[in-house]
């Protein structure tokens, strides 16, 4: 994780990068659980990650990406397509594991392109955030994040 430009300070960009934090350590179970063959608990786990993924992806859609698309509008669209595409994945587990047998090697390419996806943001969105946006930016990120809460308990010196 990037801690060079200071970003971190922030609450809104320290709370998002816990959330990359957790869902980078449900990734690691998701790929035990496919080594053991575990497809109900790869399906629990992509529950789990949509539900931290949910109000993360709406702080960053609603608030951090807006004033940002008007620099950098093909990579905010970029971010936004991945995160249609990784959603579906995850969603198909949404009733339990999915009968297509091809999900979990599916599964396991949306996780990839996530861990990538989060790296990207960490290393070139939050600090470019951090560069941008101004205090009325960052107000529309606290109302978003305080509108949809988030999915995990956060340690008080993030909140």
């Amino acid at each position: 994780m990037c801690e060079y430009c200071g970003c971190q300070a922030l609450s809104a960009i320290a709370e998002l990068t816990a959330e990359h934090d957790h869902v980078v350590n449900l990734i690691s179970r998701v790929r035990a659980a496919h080594t053991a063959g575990e497809i109900a608990a790869m399906a629990w786990l992509a529950v789990q990650i949509s539900a931290v993924l949910g109000p993360h992806t709406a702080v960053e859609e609603e608030g951090l990406f807006p004033p940002l698309a008007v620099e950098f509008p093909g990579h905010v669209a970029d971010l936004t397509a991945q995160h249609r595409h990784i959603e579906g994945v995850l969603g198909e587990a949404a009733d339990g594991p999915p009968a297509d047998p091809s999900w979990p090697e599916r599964l396991l390419a949306a996780l990839h392109l996530l861990r990538d996806h989060i790296l990207a943001e960490q290393d070139g969105v939050f600090p470019a955030a951090l560069a941008a946006l101004d205090a009325a930016d960052w107000d529309v990120i606290d109302t978003v994040r305080a509108r949809v809460g988030s999915a995990m308990l956060l340690p008080d010196h993030v909140r």
